[in-house]
């Protein structure tokens, strides 16, 4: 999957997801006007996953909110987490070792911070596969 900073998973399978979802979608994500971001340090999750936090936090966490207003039979990771944390995830205990995480972050945290401008919400398909995610749909922020 490419980096990213996850807005809701999971969602509906691709084929159930129509016009009326794709317009749902579209105007849940135009409530949130385009920003900037910094991703300015490394956080953990535990120590199973390492992410970068963004700054600031809060637009994501209104995509978040926006979307799944509308789509409230869907909550943030099938509700076992709330979602409030938004972070783009570096690495995950289940795909490397502790040692490997910890020299991941060693390597990127020389590297920050990172800024990037937050224009768009893509919907993303794929599986486990390695190489098997794609845009299948993109959204402006208003």
């Amino acid at each position: 999957m490419p980096a990213h900073v996850t807005v809701l998973y999971p969602f509906m399978a691709p084929d159930d997801v129509d016009d009326q979802v794709l317009a749902r979608l579209a105007a849940a994500v135009r409530t949130v006007a385009a920003f900037d971001v910094a991703f300015t340090r490394t956080a953990w999750f535990g120590r199973d996953v390492l992410w970068l936090a963004p700054e600031p936090a809060q637009p994501f966490r209104d995509v978040i909110a926006a979307v799944v207003r509308a789509f409230p039979d869907y909550p943030p990771y099938a509700g076992v987490f709330d979602g409030s944390a938004p972070h783009l995830t570096i690495g995950h205990s289940r795909l490397g070792s502790q040692g490997a995480l910890e020299r991941a972050e060693a390597d990127v945290v020389t590297t920050l911070p990172v800024h990037a401008r937050v224009e768009r919400v893509h919907l993303l398909v794929g599986a486990d596969a390695p190489g098997s995610w794609s845009v299948a749909h993109d959204f402006p922020l208003a």
